[in-house]
């Protein structure tokens, strides 16, 4: 019986080995800190209002670790509340006060829950001090580092574009950094980027959507998308795009990703590079799919509606639309496609 036991545990933990993934993420933790490196991660299930939500990890962009809930904690806080409202004086109110501050970060939900039920004003209080709910509340923020817009949930970025909010419940995330292996703690972590590590002709072609709300060259946040996947220096690999988008930063006019255009009178342009001194037939032109390899590489690279080629250099592709300005108004999205070989 124990040696069928083994077995099956040997069998169900190689399962769940097949289930997690490589993933590159980054950590911003709630200190201002942020932690880059590699871990493994399975599917990410999130407990919903509507009940529960699995969600592939490939689809995941990232997590934004919300305060979360404990009703334990929820009714200790609102019982000291509730004595902290109906008192006057500071030698009675400054028991209370401290009590609520011992519980830490999940008291916030309970405090803010307080105040915003109307019942709960004391249109009868004379107390002047400074032991007053909303001063807690304040506290409690600034003692956890988080701001008002910090939610109690868990919020989940699905493909870059859809969010969803919930409960994703985990202790702590193992992270292997070139200084040496960390283990951060959830309550540390304020958010988390994802993507899968694809090594180069592992997966075939992959199939990504680039934004032109967000995914563009001049946005400094988020304006390119990691595709999580890898090449080394000289291997080849392929680009092709299709779709349209519509610049509002260009005069709305709309454009392909190989760079030609369309004006608002409907006339029809050949793609224009933007030309400098010493510039190429391969330098970018406005609306065109353009590359990079490596997330702090500055040299943006031409791929346009096809592109096939060897890479410079090692490290993972980022895909973005070329454009020196960011209009957050921009519309429409292209449906980008790599396939790197081995």
């Amino acid at each position: 019986m124990r040696k069928l036991l083994l077995i099956l545990a040997t069998a169900l933990g190689m399962n769940l080995n097949a289930q997690q993934k490589a993933i590159e993420v980054k950590l911003n933790l709630l200190d201002g800190n942020m932690i880059t490196g590699t871990s493994q991660m399975g599917d990410v299930e999130l407990i919903t209002a509507y009940g529960k939500l699995t969600i592939p990890v490939a689809n995941v962009s990232t997590i934004k670790v919300g305060i979360g809930r404990d009703k334990a904690i929820y009714d200790k806080a609102t019982s000291y509340l509730k004595i902290l409202n109906n008192s006057n004086t500071d030698d009675a109110r400054k028991g209370s006060y401290n009590d609520v501050l011992k519980l830490g970060i999940k008291a916030i939900t309970a405090v803010n829950d307080f105040l915003s039920d109307s019942k709960n004003f004391n249109e009868n209080s004379t107390y002047t001090g400074e032991f007053t709910i909303e001063n807690l509340l304040s506290e409690l923020r600034s003692a956890a580092n988080i701001d008002d817009n910090t939610e109690v949930d868990d919020i989940v970025t699905i493909d870059n574009l859809y969010t969803m909010g919930g409960s994703f419940s985990f202790q702590k995330l193992e992270v292997k950094t070139e200084y040496g292996n960390l283990s951060v703690p959830k309550e540390k972590i304020k958010t988390v980027d994802i993507s899968v590590i694809n090594p180069a002709g592992a997966g075939g072609e992959l199939s990504f959507k680039l934004l032109a709300s967000k995914n563009i060259s001049a946005n400094q946040s988020g304006g390119w998308l990691k595709t999580g996947i890898s090449v080394k220096n000289g291997q080849r690999f392929t680009i092709t795009a299709s779709g349209e988008i519509t610049m509002a930063s260009l005069s709305n006019q709309k454009y392909k990703p190989d760079g030609s255009y369309t004006a608002s009178n409907g006339t029809s342009y050949p793609a224009v590079a933007e030309s400098y001194e010493g510039s190429s037939p391969s330098y970018p032109a406005y609306g065109n799919v353009v590359y990079k390899i490596g997330e702090n590489s500055t040299e943006i690279l031409k791929a346009g509606a096809k592109f096939s080629g060897s890479a410079k250099s090692s490290g993972m592709i980022y895909i973005s639309i070329y454009e020196t300005v960011y209009n957050a108004a921009n519309t429409g999205s292209y449906t980008v496609k790599i396939n790197a070989s081995k």
